[in-house]
């Protein structure tokens, strides 16, 4: 492998690295901001042209970024997912607090407490 693909190879591992950390802690910023490195790195590496005689090389390269690959969309999948009952969560406190209240059809909405209109 040359010396040119096996640092762009490198380049994607610790990007992944990076990333993975970041979605492990469900540090989603952090990882969101990691995307255009990542995208850059794969163009970079994708760019690259195995020789014969590199090819024990780059399938230990290869080896090593499907298994980074593979834990990545583990955790952006848990992230995803995570992010998404969060989102419930919010939603279903937002329609239970504009919910009416009340008997009847007209169910119109009570006042607040009055200890509660005094704080505000």
């Amino acid at each position: 492998m040359s010396d040119d693909m096996m640092m762009a190879g490198n380049v994607l591992a610790d990007v992944l690295t990076v990333e993975n950390a970041a979605l492990a802690v469900l540090d989603l910023p952090r990882a969101g901001a990691m995307l255009a490195r990542k995208q850059r790195a794969l163009a970079d590496l994708a760019t690259m042209q195995v020789t014969p005689a590199s090819r024990d090389s780059a399938e230990r390269m290869a080896r090593r970024l499907r298994a980074l690959a593979i834990e990545n969309k583990r955790l952006l999948e848990r992230a995803i997912a995570a992010q998404g009952r969060v989102i419930g969560v919010i939603a279903r406190a937002a329609t239970a607090s504009t919910a009416p209240t009340g008997y009847g059809p007209a169910r119109a909405p009570r006042p607040a407490a009055f200890a509660l209109s005094a704080k505000a």
